[in-house]
């Protein structure tokens, strides 16, 4: 019944891998039929902390260094490791544990019979090798195989495996024997010799003498003799022997009193007197006997210093080669550790590859269907593209018969366009060669009864000014208020001073209206420099805008040009007297007009004023230089100097040339300090930005020349396509819409036309079938096109 089940089998193998592997063999093979779990019994030794291995077999272990007893241990550990790993790699797919036996002082054999009780062991295989290499104390492998075998519980079957096969125990007459399968005996054991037997040793002595005389003679003492290794190797089988007889020696002392005592007792009390004789002819001979042994003992003593010399040399020899050994095994594990991180690396690789190819091989799959898709799509397009031919060749038709309707169009737009120029010009000519007054339904009309909406800004001197049209024309009206603002006599002197000036770079009166107190001003587009240079809060982002030094040294030209105009020499001196940013305003392509002039300054002439006008332009040239706000006295001004002006240059401007700059600052002080100038005036300051003018031409490329308004270039109107231009406001249009009338307007202007009570066209002043407004994509289109052709192109 036990051997249905076996259950656990206690496997006990020594340090030996062959028998091990034997033992192993056999337990597989005597249970290969049933499912067992093997136990591997290992005691571990600690043979290190008392001894050292060495060629010349155990030393102690304090003659070792404490590294060089690490260095053992380690080996030892790995190579019992190793050891067990075969030994479970052996038993293959069969469940295999380790039971490390503990280190304790007691003989090995006892141990294994508590073993047994402990775990209650059923099945034991024990190798013939366990109990001969362990190191601890027992008894020789066969008679500690016959005291397992005497003390084991009756429940405990105990195999015995000697060379992989079994051996039976038993004992005949207080002898033990060990026979084989076929009943021959293999081993017996038997008690210890007599003491007689001691005796007989001493004969060995005779032979031992004569190796201690050749021992002698190849000792250190000769100085003609090899080195410390060819001693060793000579010497190696004469130190082992004698290490053999030290031991065996000591054992024989130790018997020989139990021998003595034994005989003894076995004596008759007859024959006790002669065999005290006897033996006392016997201890006279053990004296002489232990006196020649003495005498050997001291050769022996001065043999065994001449040998631990040599080893101790042997000893430091085998320590450096072992640390050396471990210092090349850590290099190979360090080597063997890079080897291992390739290999998991090219591992990692290969993974990723096959990963790759499968999503290649996924994507082609994919790629196939698609293509058999675009092929069935490929298919259908062609029979569409058959058909979009035969109706491409039917558009086409019709294309020719539109272009012939386009052709008739364009010549009806030129014909208008040069009848709408021969009216403009006609307007012009009537508003600029001389000035109309209008009644006060015409103001009204023009800016539809004063609506807040066209109010441009609200002046501190009591006046508003607002944006109208007359004629066709965009202009600006100036109402003054009739209380707090001119007296009739000064608003009549002062339309009568406007009404006679005539100048480029002056703001021109186009008419009066003296009812409501009404000024109409040609209208200027871009507003004043003030709201360019210092723009607020409540400007709106679309007159947000910024200009370049070479604009801002055209608008210096050009007012001082005006201003040069009113100062002339042959004649009475017209001034300003209030020459400021908020008074140089700026028509649709950027060119300065000087406005704000005041009726007195006609009446009364003081030289005094003009050398005001001066210096009033000379703070506008530094408020176009720095972008500044100049609050200060005009006495700091002049303490900065033209090189502190330079180092305060407006960046928004761009990079200014820097001599050309040093020569404006120069002027605007210049300005500054007319005083001490006393021949400078305007008409000074205009010839010398004349000069810096020329300058900046010869440096800038004409395409440099664009300003800057509203965050994009200002177009040449000589570039500008006159079809997208808008017909009312004379600006290229942003939201073209048609008109019934055919042409294409701005959508707030052609708004605002007939929110004015219009019903004819703008352009034929013919009257309009319907109000309805149409947006014009494709003009949008074109212009939005030709916007940005001009925004990339390279200046």
């Amino acid at each position: 019944m036990m051997d249905a089940k076996p259950g656990k089998v206690y496997v006990a193998v020594g340090n030996n891998l062959v028998d091990g592997l034997a033992t192993l063999e056999w337990v597989l093979k005597k249970w290969s039929s049933h499912s067992i779990t093997i136990v591997i019994i290992h005691a571990t030794t600690n043979i290190l902390n008392q001894f050292v291995y060495t060629p010349l077999g155990k030393l102690p272990a304090s003659s070792a260094r404490d590294e060089s007893l690490e260095a053992f241990r380690m080996y030892e550990q790995e190579k019992i490791n190793n050891q067990l790993s075969q030994y479970i790699a052996f038993c293959g797919k069969i469940k295999t544990r380790i039971l490390p036996m503990e280190k304790t002082d007691e003989p090995i054999h006892e141990q294994i019979v508590e073993l047994i009780s402990s775990f209650r062991i059923t099945k034991l295989v024990m190798g013939m090798t366990f109990l001969k290499s362990s190191s601890r104390k027992s008894r020789g492998s066969i008679s500690g195989s016959f005291y397992v075998h005497r003390h084991k519980p009756d429940y405990c079957e105990l195999f015995v495996i000697c060379g992989g096969k079994l051996v039976s125990l038993r004992e005949v007459n207080d002898e033990g024997l060990m026979e084989d399968d076929q009943g021959n005996t293999v081993a017996r054991m038997r008690e210890k010799a007599p003491f007689i037997c001691c005796l007989g040793k001493v004969l060995f002595e005779n032979s031992f003498d004569g190796r201690y005389s050749s021992f002698s003679s190849s000792s250190p003492t000769n100085k003609d003799s090899v080195d410390s290794h060819n001693q060793w190797e000579n010497n190696f089988q004469e130190l082992e022997k004698y290490f053999q007889e030290l031991l065996s020696s000591k054992s024989d002392d130790e018997d020989c009193p139990r021998e003595l005592n034994k005989l003894t007792l076995h004596q008759n009390r007859a024959n006790k007197i002669e065999d005290l004789r006897v033996k006392l002819n016997e201890a006279h001979e053990t004296i002489e006997l232990m006196r020649r042994k003495a005498k050997e003992n001291v050769k022996r003593q001065e043999k065994a210093r001449w040998a631990l010399n040599l080893c101790s040399q042997q000893t430091e020899e085998f320590e450096a080669r072992t640390n050396e050994e471990i210092t090349n095994r850590m290099e190979i594990k360090k080597d063997l550790d890079r080897a291992k991180e390739n290999i998991y690396e090219i591992i990692s690789d290969i993974e990723e590859s096959k990963s790759r190819l499968r999503s290649i091989i996924e994507l082609q799959s994919e790629l196939s269907n698609k293509l058999q898709i675009s092929t069935i799509a490929k298919s259908s397009a062609e029979s569409q593209l058959e058909k979009e031919v035969t109706m491409r060749v039917d558009m086409l038709r019709q294309i020719e018969e539109l272009r012939r309707q386009r052709d008739v169009i364009h010549r009806r737009i030129e014909f208008c366009r040069e009848k709408d120029a021969i009216g403009m010009a006609t307007r012009i000519t009537e508003l600029t060669c001389s000035y109309k007054e209008y009644t006060a339904e015409e103001i009204r009309f023009a800016t539809d009864n004063f609506a807040e909406r066209l109010r441009l800004k609200s002046g501190n001197n009591w006046t508003n000014v607002y944006r109208a049209r007359i004629k066709h024309t965009t202009v600006a009206i100036k109402r003054f208020d009739s209380v707090n603002s001119l007296s009739p006599e000064l608003f009549q002197a002062k339309v009568k001073l406007l009404g006679s000036i005539r100048h480029p770079h002056l703001v021109a009166m186009m008419g009066f209206s003296s009812e409501l107190r009404c000024i109409v001003f040609e209208y200027m587009h871009h507003g004043s420099l003030q709201d360019i240079l210092f723009p607020s809060k409540r400007i709106s982002p679309r007159r947000n805008r910024a200009l370049y030094w070479q604009d801002r040294l055209r608008v210096m030209s050009q007012v001082s040009s005006g201003l040069s105009f009113l100062h002339p020499a042959d004649r009475k001196p017209i001034f300003h007297g209030n020459l400021n940013p908020s008074n140089v305003l700026l028509d649709r392509y950027l060119v300065a007009k000087v406005h704000g002039l005041n009726p007195k300054a006609h009446a009364f002439f003081d030289e005094s004023e003009v050398i005001k006008d001066v210096t009033d332009f000379g703070l506008l040239m530094v408020q176009l230089l720095t972008g500044r706000s100049w609050a200060r006295p005009v006495e700091e001004i002049v303490t900065l100097g033209s090189l502190g002006l330079v180092g305060m240059l407006d960046e928004v401007a761009g990079s200014w040339p820097s001599d050309l700059a040093e020569e404006l600052a120069g002027i605007a002080i210049k300005c500054l300090s007319v005083k001490v100038y006393s021949n400078w005036s305007i008409a000074s300051v205009m010839r010398a930005l004349d000069v810096v003018k020329r300058k900046a031409d010869d440096l800038v490329s004409p395409g440099d020349h664009l300003a800057i308004v509203g965050g994009k270039q200002m177009e040449d109107p000589e570039d500008v396509p006159r079809v997208f231009l808008c017909p009312i406001f004379q600006e290229v249009m942003k939201n073209p819409h048609i008109v019934a009338d055919g042409f294409s307007y701005e959508l707030e202007a052609i708004q605002e036309w007939l929110r004015m009570g219009h019903n004819t066209s703008p352009m034929t002043n013919l009257s309009l079938k319907h109000k309805n407004l149409i947006p014009n994509h494709t003009l949008r289109s074109l212009i939005l096109e030709w916007q940005n052709k001009r925004s990339t192109q390279p200046p």
